[in-house]
């Protein structure tokens, strides 16, 4: 008889009869055999087998003593049957945890289906007893188990974490997923001594940032399963998923990430975290170290601080003078350009900022913008126009006929760390005027309006900001050429004269 075949008889003759009830090794046997086809074949007949019973209540419910520990003597014959399939049960669970480590990706997503499968009806049908009103039924537990299954610590998972997404749309489930997490990173983070654990800690990534928190109570409307007292439980109050969603990223993020992940979680932050933590304020402290690591870290750092700055009155010593730093040859090159320049027109924005502030940012962009490839040109000259269109009081560094001309001779210092002690406003625009002899014509073109009074209107840069070399050089094939008028004589002969005896072959027709 085939494997297929055997297993469903044997599920059965275990549903039909309980003096079959000894069978049920026949299911557990090849669950934890590993061999890819029986594991397959057994967790799909578990899954049915013991789908059933939790149906029929026939397993029993309580807390479960270990195996051998109590004396079962007391218990009638079915007491004692509903206990040992239990017993039988945990070892399912147990085997179809040890699968979601399995080398094949169809077995993992098998015991995640499964487990699931049981989270559900173990949520219908408890097994544990409610001792009074306000008690929780759901399987926190069950689904601490498959939480754990899908944060290995040495293997990506993020292929099975995919799959989990669709209950995550639960929000009873995503609830206490949060909870379940929180949990975790606190057990293996513990044991590491603060040392990252690369996989695990992207895997964690993988499983929160894609949380879609709801926005307001009303939308708390897809739970897997709804208790009779459900609007009086924690698990339906919009406070409570935005307290354990909170807690959850806080003590994801008070441990030592890899690189690539502090990116990573800047980049989500300010959109996908911020807005749905009751207290945004506590992440001050990681947003602070980060915009004090440097390079593109701190260029993430900016949208975070920006929202507790403007919105959560934040206040942040020598904010300028730190952002006046990340001004160097790399802003013009990183992939976080457009949102580097977007905040930093923002936080430019005030008139009440100092002149020398605003000159000395200016005097580093024009430098920097020496040796700034076109696409970056383009959005830069603008962007220096609006902040002379604003700060009125530092057109003085393009009106001063006597200023220096060229490098040796400017006043301002490019190395001073401190603006007000940069001399910026001693200097003039030299680097501007340099533009306008550049080999681009529309950027020599940009350069030159600094020639002319400017109008009041600003520039809108939001159309540059993500300008591209690519599009840049598309923009320039699609021009269709101008016809130009040249003065043309017409050919007489190979050497002009009147009556050259080649004329004839250069005749025109």
């Amino acid at each position: 008889m085939a494997l297929g075949a055997a297993l469903a008889s044997c599920v059965e003759a275990l549903l039909q009869s309980r003096g079959q009830a000894n069978r049920v090794w026949e299911l557990l046997e090849p669950l934890a055999g590993g061999d890819r086809d029986a594991a397959l074949g057994a967790g799909s007949a578990c899954g049915r087998l013991f789908g059933a019973l939790l149906r029929r209540r026939e397993l029993r419910g309580g807390r479960l003593p270990a195996e051998g520990s109590a004396p079962t003597d007391a218990l009638g014959a079915e007491e004692q049957y509903k206990l040992w399939m239990r017993y039988r049960y945990q070892d399912c669970v147990e085997s179809l945890a040890e699968l979601m480590q399995h080398d094949s990706f169809q077995v993992k997503e098998m015991s995640l289906c499964t487990l699931m499968n049981f989270v559900e009806l173990e949520a219908q049908y408890p097994l544990i007893e409610v001792e009074w009103k306000g008690t929780v039924t759901f399987p926190r537990e069950l689904l601490k188990v498959v939480v754990d299954g899908l944060l290995p610590l040495h293997e990506d998972a993020s292929l099975l974490i995919s799959r989990f997404q669709e209950y995550m749309e639960y929000d009873d489930v995503r609830y206490f997923v949060m909870k379940a997490v929180t949990e975790s990173i606190g057990q293996v983070m513990q044991k590491t001594k603060e040392r990252p654990l690369p996989f695990y800690q992207q895997n964690v990534f993988s499983l929160i940032s894609p949380i879609n928190m709801p926005n307001k109570e009303s939308d708390m409307v897809k739970f897997m399963v709804k208790q009779d007292n459900w609007e009086e439980l924690k698990v339906s109050k919009l406070q409570a998923h935005k307290q354990a969603f909170e807690k959850m990223w806080l003590s994801f993020l008070k441990h030592k990430l890899p690189t690539g992940l502090y990116k990573k979680v800047l980049v989500i932050l300010h959109d996908s975290i911020l807005p749905y933590m009751n207290e945004p304020t506590l992440m001050m402290d990681f947003l602070t170290v980060a915009y004090g690591i440097g390079g593109a870290i701190s260029l993430l750092a900016l949208n975070g601080l920006f929202i507790l700055i403007h919105q959560h009155n934040l206040e942040y010593p020598d904010f300028y003078k730190k952002l006046y730093s990340l001004l160097d040859p790399s802003i013009y090159h990183v992939k976080y350009r457009a949102r580097f320049f977007h905040l930093a027109d923002l936080f430019l924005s005030s008139s009440h900022l100092p002149a020398y502030l605003v000159a000395a940012f200016i005097k580093r962009l024009s430098r920097l913008a020496l040796t700034a490839p076109p696409e970056s040109l383009l959005m830069v000259i603008p962007f220096i126009c609006n902040l002379f269109r604003r700060h009125p009081a530092c057109k003085v560094l393009v009106h001063r006929p006597n200023g220096p001309e060229d490098m040796s001779e400017d006043p301002y210092i490019m190395e001073e760390e401190e603006p007000s002690e940069s001399r910026a406003l001693e200097s003039s625009l030299w680097e501007i005027q340099s533009l306008q002899n550049h080999y681009h014509p529309d950027v020599a073109k940009a350069a030159a309006i600094l020639n002319q009074s400017l109008s009041e209107i600003e520039d809108d840069i939001s159309g540059l900001l993500e300008l591209s070399a690519y599009e840049l050089f598309d923009k320039e094939v699609k021009k269709k050429a101008v016809d130009v008028p040249l003065e043309f004589e017409q050919v007489r002969g190979l050497f002009g004269k009147k009556n050259d005896i080649f004329a004839e072959h250069f005749a025109l027709d």
